[in-house]
């Protein structure tokens, strides 16, 4: 029986994942079966509140090995590989509606709640992970699974809801979510950040734990909400290591979640045409040199199959902001990101310079060959002229310019990536440059 929840959180207060420990805490007769799982949709979606995830666990009779995924009013939690009989779907929406109503935020959610004997088809998750779908088309699919519905408000959660049950793991990652004492919430979180940068080094398979560079590490919320901190990684036995040796204040409860996160599930590479609130995979050619606009974002004008294409590089990226502006006319580049409505700018979350131009430097105005006078610029485009006796000379003096930049792949510092973007290490490609 699959229970999946969305939209039960605002951008300061609550956590869809902190739900998922409550709804199991609400079924202590019912096995896990799998993983709980957190399913990040289109990041492009105007209203989402954070990261844009969804919950959804499976309960049944577990049958086979318990695996252990995570601890909980002073007792270890397990999950089983599959069920032997799973229980009424109406039942189990009773006993979750409480949980829904009382841990939702409502004053400016909606949130939705699914109870399923079978999943939706794949493809829902396919179109909500990249798309902007309508509540009706999640609705449809929805009933074509004879599925169970609760909703408050618009009940616009039960998009990412049904979405989360959809989803079939195919590329997959873990993360570990430890959450706080209820009494902690809202106060400073005390978290050994020297802990967390060695995490990178002592499990290799984790990943997006710690920028260097500001020395600030990334796995730790700024909100009021319940998470202290998560681990994410490829390795599930790491990521309980990893989480065990991290000091901090005491952890309430601890839960793993199979997820999609750092996946890339969100870019779309075989497209037609560009519409906004999507993500995309483009080619395209440099068309003028990067231009630093108010607030400190730069922009770099490509030449793309589909047109002409801002590319940005938004301030919070920082450092990697130096790399896009090291891009010259004429250099060949791959970029993935969301394509913005107003203004349409393609936000850039991954960067490949695959060739590049040839590019000059002006060194001097050129020297008149009859007085030797420097001569001075006779207006845009005309060229330059000497005022002492009229010669006059096409262009200044140039030199091939010295490029840092060279080909290869570069991504932004780790505080600036999305959730679902997959990063470079996950690649198995060296970013270039650490920026």
């Amino acid at each position: 029986m699959y229970i999946a929840a969305d939209d039960t959180d605002s951008s300061t207060w609550m956590c869809t994942t902190f739900l998922a420990t409550e709804l199991v805490r609400a079924l202590p007769d019912l096995d896990l079966i799998g993983l709980p799982r957190l399913v990040r949709l289109n990041p492009a979606v105007p209203w989402k509140t954070r990261g844009n995830g969804a919950i959804c666990i499976r309960v049944g009779e577990g049958a086979g090995h318990p695996r252990w995924m995570g601890r909980m009013d002073g007792r270890d939690l397990f999950c089983y590989a599959r069920s032997k009989s799973e229980p009424s779907a109406s039942e189990v929406l009773d006993r979750c509606v409480p949980v829904m109503e009382r841990w939702s935020q409502t004053d400016d959610a909606d949130p939705g709640l699914v109870v399923t004997p079978r999943p939706p088809s794949p493809e829902l998750y396919r179109r909500a992970v990249s798309r902007i779908i309508d509540k009706e088309e999640a609705l449809a699919a929805l009933r074509e699974v004879g599925a169970l519905t609760y909703e408050i408000n618009s009940g616009r959660g039960l998009i990412g809801a049904a979405s989360a049950a959809a989803w079939r793991p195919m590329d997959r990652t873990y993360e570990v979510l430890t959450y706080r004492r209820r009494e902690r919430w809202g106060l400073p979180r005390e978290v050994s950040e020297r802990d967390i940068a060695q995490l990178d080094q002592r499990f290799p398979s984790t990943f997006n734990n710690y920028e260097h560079i500001a020395c600030r590490p990334a796995i730790v919320p700024h909100t009021t909400c319940p998470v202290l901190y998560g681990v994410r990684g490829d390795s599930p036995l790491q990521l309980i290591a990893a989480q065990a040796s991290i000091g901090s204040e005491e952890v309430d409860r601890w839960m793993m979640f199979i997820t999609n996160q750092g996946t890339d599930d969100h870019i779309i590479a075989d497209w037609t045409d560009l519409a906004p609130n999507s993500s995309y995979d483009v080619e395209g050619e440099v068309l003028a040199p990067p231009r630093t606009i108010p607030g400190g974002h730069v922009i770099v004008a490509l030449g793309t199959s589909a047109g002409p294409l801002d590319g940005a590089a938004y301030e919070p990226s920082k450092g990697f902001r130096d790399i896009v502006r090291e891009l010259r006319p004429g250099d060949r580049v791959r970029v993935m990101g969301e394509l913005r409505e107003s203004p349409r700018t393609l936000n850039i979350e991954k960067l490949e310079v695959k060739a590049l131009a040839p590019s000059a430097v002006k060194v001097s105005n050129p020297r008149c060959p009859q007085c030797g006078r420097r001569m001075r610029s006779a207006g845009r485009g005309a060229g330059y002229r000497c005022r002492e006796c009229g010669t006059k000379a096409p262009s200044a003096v140039f030199r091939p310019e010295d490029r840092r930049l060279v080909p290869g792949w570069y991504e932004p510092p780790v505080c600036a990536r999305r959730h679902i973007s997959k990063p470079l290490k996950r690649m198995g490609i060296q970013s270039t440059i650490v920026v």
